[in-house]
Formats: structure tokens, sequence, C-alpha cells
């Protein structure tokens, strides 16, 4: 029996693939067991134990970015977390540590190295972050969702999908779909999204240009965010909705998007073959302008920086981009052509390469 201990977290960017992975590696084995590292502060304190994988909390440590007494505190934390997390590895006698990034990687990497354990990395976006940077240092099985990715031994792989969106039929759920939202069934629908936290410029833009995309003959499914302060308007056609926990129906609903570019989205508008009009988010490394590369260049998207998704944008280029049926058409083409489904067998092939060579 193989004992995986799985590290990450924060962000649903983190914990789906996480989960993807651990769902896939217990379909190869079922008598494996799967320990799951994160913080109580991340969405893997509900998501963890709502699919039934066992939960280890350490504290969030942020790196610190300046002298202070935060950064002398730090070291000490982080000795004490992987003490804990190379005691874990002992006693549960963990084969493998993978690491998805996120505060629980960095500490879940040291201590494994302590140990002498295998390590294996996965870094969604194209421009790792510091926990991988360090971690990618120790281990030859690095997996990545964007070719290119500047870290050492990389290997494509691609994301590991939530098997909703993975097996999902957009063709044949599309009218089930459409009818879950109070959409009309004929009429094309422009989806619009930030994530599970919303995003301001997406929101605001939309709100204040819907009746341009209502006049194009389209429909507007708009997912907010749970911390929009917008009033809902009430108006036929444009559909609002807070927060969403079926993603996989928007997706099937939708003809066209608007999103932002985080390495999940991007990468399901790829498996679904949904074209889209990406709005990067302008804060961090830059990384969702780059995660945008492959769609963009295959022709399946249209980059807009966010200071330029204004409603001039909307009443301009997005509704003559809804007006072109064809030209959405070939994009959604080019989405599929980009596209990789099999991001969670491809990552749990490496993992299995790490034990056996362990």
């Amino acid at each position: 029996m193989t004992t995986y201990l799985l590290a990450g977290g924060g962000t649903a960017g983190h914990v789906n693939p996480l989960l993807a992975t651990a769902d896939e590696l217990m379909r190869r084995e079922p008598d494996a067991s799967i320990i799951v590292v994160g913080t109580a502060e991340g969405l893997e304190a509900r998501l963890v134990p709502l699919r039934g994988y066992e939960l280890v909390t350490i504290p969030r440590l942020p790196f610190p970015r300046r002298p202070g007494k935060a950064a002398v505190a730090f070291l000490p934390r982080l000795l004490g977390v992987i003490t804990q997390l190379r005691s874990l590895i002992a006693e549960r006698s963990v084969d493998v540590v993978v690491g998805f990034g996120g505060y629980a990687a960095a500490p879940a990497y040291l201590a494994a190295r302590r140990a002498g354990v295998p390590i294996v990395i996965h870094e969604a976006n194209a421009r790792p972050g510091l926990a991988n940077k360090l971690g990618a240092r120790f281990t030859p099985y690095v997996g990545v969702v964007f070719a290119g990715t500047p870290l050492p031994h990389a290997q494509l792989t691609g994301l590991p999908l939530r098997s909703e969106i993975a097996t999902l039929d957009t063709t044949a759920a599309a009218e089930p779909a459409r009818r879950n939202f109070g959409l009309d069934a004929m009429a094309p629908v422009l989806l619009v999204t930030g994530g599970s936290l919303g995003a301001q410029r997406l929101n605001h833009t939309i709100r204040d240009a819907y009746g341009q995309v209502l006049d194009a003959g389209w429909q507007i499914l708009h997912i907010w965010g749970d911390k929009a302060d917008l009033v809902d308007p009430g108006v036929d056609g444009y559909v609002v909705v807070r927060y969403s926990d079926r993603m996989d129906l928007a997706f099937a609903a939708a003809d066209l998007v608007v999103a932002r570019a985080g390495a999940a989205t991007v990468s399901e508008l790829a498996v679904l073959g949904l074209p889209s009009v990406l709005v990067p988010y302008p804060v961090g490394n830059g990384e969702q302008k780059v995660n945008a590369h492959d769609l963009v260049e295959a022709g399946a998207a249209i980059l807009v920086d966010d200071a330029r998704f204004t409603p001039s944008f909307v009443a301009d280029e997005l509704r003559r981009l809804l007006a072109d049926r064809s030209r959405i058409a070939t994009m959604a083409q080019a989405a599929r052509s980009v596209g990789i489904d099999d991001g969670d067998a491809r990552l749990a092939e490496l993992i299995r390469r790490a034990v056996a060579r362990a």
C-alpha cells in the first residue's frame, strides 16, 4: 500500500488539481492512503474533508518580503512546521510528497528532503511561485501545465481537471444547463466570471454595459463572486449569480466566456472548446497574461488588458465579436486544439515513476 502526502491549497487553483490528482491515485490504487497538508484558512479546509480525504493543517507562513519582526519570527516557525511534517512522514510511512504550490508546499518539500522521501511538483502557472521554484531544486519530477514554464526538469502534464469538467459534453448539456439558470434555451449566452471571489473590473464593466450585449441578441450569465458590491438590475436576459458550485453547468450554458486568465480557467476553456475574452488579473507577477498565451496564439481567445476592459470596449469590440458567429465557431475549434484532458492521469504516472525509482 502506498501512502501519498499531497501539499498545497489556499485557492481553488491549487485545491482542485490536488483533489483531482487524489481521485486519480485512488482510482488506480484503491487501498492507497492519502494525506493532504494545507492551512485552516484556505479552501482546502472545507473542500478536502468534503471529498473524504484526511486533512492535516499547518500554520500559514507567508514569506517575509522585508526585514522586521515577521522576518525574525519566520525561520523558527518554519523550522517548527518542517519538524512537524518530517515526523508525520516518518510516523505514517509516507512514500512520496506531491506539492501543488501555496503556503503548505514549501515546508512539505523541505521536510521530504530531510526525510529522504521523493518529491513530485505540479506547477499550474506559466510563471512559477516561490514554493515550487524551491522544490524544483530537489527533484527531477516536475509537472507543468504550460510548455516553457521556467522550472528545471519540467514535463508537460497539463492540469488535473475536476471530473465534472473533464467528462463534460457541452453540446448535450447546453439546454438543461440553460434551464438550470433560467436562461432561454435558444439564444446565445455570454458567461462572465472572475472566479470564486469575483473580479471588480469585469463585474462593474458588464453591469454598466449589459444593454450592449442584450441589444446584440445575446443573454448574459454573470457570476459576480462572493465579495461583489453590486445590485442585480433584474433585467430579462441578464442572469446574476453570486456564486456557483456548478461551474460545469455554467460552462455548458455558454457560447462565449469573459474571464480572468487563471491556470484552471484557461485549461478548462481549452478542454471544453470555449472561445473567450481573457482579462488577466493586473496584480502579481503577470502570470495570468502568460497563462493566456497558448489560447491567444491558437486564435481561441482575445487578450484584453484590465484597464482597457471598459463599457466602451463592450460597446465596440465585444459587440462586434458577438455579431460574428463564424469567428466564434472558429475560436471554439482552436481552443480544443490546445486542450489537455488527461492531466490527472499524466501527473499520476509521473508520481508512480517517482515512487518506483525511490
